[in-house]
């Protein structure tokens, strides 16, 4: 019983290591994932490292290709533009039902709000941005939105990271930027006006639309490859 919970503790937080290293660009798409060099860099055995695989393969993150590799999944233009149809669809009504925001939420926004301005790596606010939003579906009380939108965290945080490497590497103020807009978005919610919160939800998604061509287009732009995860799964 002992070791299977340390097993299943291990993959959690191999899964966990291996997520932060793909939203932060060190694990850039295209990346080969070989269970045996994974395993022996993060200094675990081969099964929690199979098990987080399997985990990042059913949240859009890696996918196992016909010849047995796992690689860093690429997302393809028509990735970027159904999850932004997505949100558009999922998020906006989230915020329409989440107006007048309860006084326990409205202050976990901006404990969320503070901790982005104080974010000491972009990885740090591409969590947090999906945690703001998270929030936004949690207030809105529909069981089935969030499920909905859970089921794209992961992509999404794949897309947020990328993005915000984007605004860094073109001198823009990401955490500023990410902050100052969730809490337009926090203001809104506080007027109970519904129909605020729809727009203003609606006009931050299509705020990162000029985004997605050249983020589809030039794909990652995180350091190359590790040689100690290249290989072949086994």
């Amino acid at each position: 019983m002992k070791a299977a919970l340390k097993s299943h503790t291990l993959a959690e937080t191999t899964t966990s290591k291996l997520r932060r290293e793909i939203y932060s660009g060190r694990l850039p798409s295209g990346t080969s994932l070989a269970e045996a060099a994974v395993a022996k860099r993060l200094g675990v055995s081969r099964v929690p490292v199979r098990e987080a695989l399997a985990t990042l393969e059913r949240d859009g993150l890696v996918e196992f290709t016909p010849t047995g590799r796992t690689i860093v999944k690429d997302l393809s233009p028509q990735d970027f533009e159904e999850l932004f149809a997505l949100r558009l669809l999922l998020e906006p009504a989230a915020a329409k039902l989440a107006a007048p925001l309860a006084a326990d939420l409205l202050r976990a926004m901006e404990e969320n709000i503070a901790a982005t301005r104080k974010a000491k790596s972009l990885e740090e606010v591409t969590y947090l941005d999906l945690d703001f939003h998270q929030l936004i579906m949690v207030a809105s009380g529909n069981s089935r939105l969030m499920k909905l939108w859970q089921s794209l965290r992961s992509e999404l945080g794949l897309w947020l990271g990328g993005l915000h490497r984007k605004h860094r590497d073109r001198k823009l103020d990401t955490r500023g930027k990410t902050a100052e807009s969730h809490e337009a978005i926090v203001a809104a919610l506080c007027t109970k006006s519904p129909s605020v919160c729809e727009r203003l939800l609606r006009e931050h998604i299509l705020g990162w639309r000029e985004w997605l061509p050249a983020s589809a287009a030039d794909g990652e732009t995180g350091t190359p490859a590790m040689e100690a995860t290249a290989g072949v799964r086994r």
